[in-house]
């Protein structure tokens, strides 16, 4: 099963589809590794066209390629499979949109993005901080990778949006060391002009969204946003320079509805749209 409108040519691609299976560090409700499979499979559901950014993803040049990985808990494979798979992506110049899995796939990735870019900039929407040092005696684990991270990219190129929870020496952490924006979606001139000539990086972690409206998550958190303010988030960056993104988080097995991965398949939609026209723009 292919992401809806993927085209059959991969050499020809691009923007690439990327599932990464991976589970290995989920505390609390694990099945994030049957996530991309799912987004497949009900993105069957959608329209091409995006009557939010107007643009139809059967005219974009993408291909959804699988999914990479060998395991599902051992993270020194999977950056090892990551690496294998997609740096020769981006060294090719293809966009690249990962499918999660936990949200420590986004470790790899960016390390991968680090070696290709400079001046990385993260956009990090979540409704948890992702700053603890260690985890359940980790090191590496989804309650830590973006202060891993904050290791690789410069702190003050970390823009987190939309948090909601977090213990307090996390949030500590966040408001003297990155571009905090807690509770909100907010995205003001100021963010805009730091992050105007900066090559970015988009992280969502779908439990951004409400569980009333979102239940398909491993660690799901009241109060927060609706779809259509994570979507406004989306089309107000949209005219900038981003070069790749992953959707991490969803776990199918919490919502039998399938709205859920509907949702997850939505924003991909989305997604694909944006990363074309960064592509067009850059060849004007």
């Amino acid at each position: 099963m292919k992401f809806l409108a993927s085209k059959n040519n991969l050499e020809q691609a691009n923007i690439l589809l990327i599932g990464i299976p991976f589970d290995g560090t989920s505390s609390f409700r694990s099945g994030s590794r049957f996530a991309p499979d799912s987004v497949r499979i009900h993105s069957d559901g959608l329209e091409t066209y995006s009557p939010y950014l107007d643009d139809d993803i059967e005219n974009i040049n993408f291909y959804d390629y699988g999914n990479i990985c060998s395991t599902i808990n051992n993270f020194h494979i999977l950056s090892t499979d990551i690496e294998n798979t997609a740096l020769e992506f981006l060294k090719n110049n293809k966009k690249l949109i990962a499918i999660g899995g936990e949200h420590l796939i986004t470790l790899p990735l960016v390390k991968l993005y680090k070696q290709c870019f400079d001046n990385l900039a993260i956009i990090h929407i979540d409704a948890h901080t992702d700053l603890r040092d260690s985890y359940l005696n980790e090191k590496y684990s989804h309650a830590t990778v973006i202060r891993r991270i904050s290791e690789i990219v410069l702190p003050e190129n970390i823009f987190q949006f939309g948090i909601r929870s977090g213990l307090k020496e996390e949030f500590l952490f966040a408001k003297q060391n990155l571009n905090f924006q807690p509770f909100s979606l907010t995205i003001d001139d100021i963010i805009i002009k730091k992050l105007k000539n900066k090559n970015i990086y988009i992280t969502i972690d779908l439990d951004i969204l409400d569980p009333s409206i979102f239940p398909g998550t491993g660690t799901p958190e009241p109060g927060g946003v609706s779809f259509d303010e994570l979507l406004d988030f989306l089309k107000n960056v949209s005219n900038m320079n981003i070069i790749g993104a992953d959707v991490v988080e969803l776990s199918p097995d919490y919502d039998k509805s399938g709205v859920s991965s509907i949702v997850a398949a939505k924003i991909i939609r989305e997604l694909i749209i944006i990363l074309n026209k960064n592509i067009k723009r850059s060849k004007n």
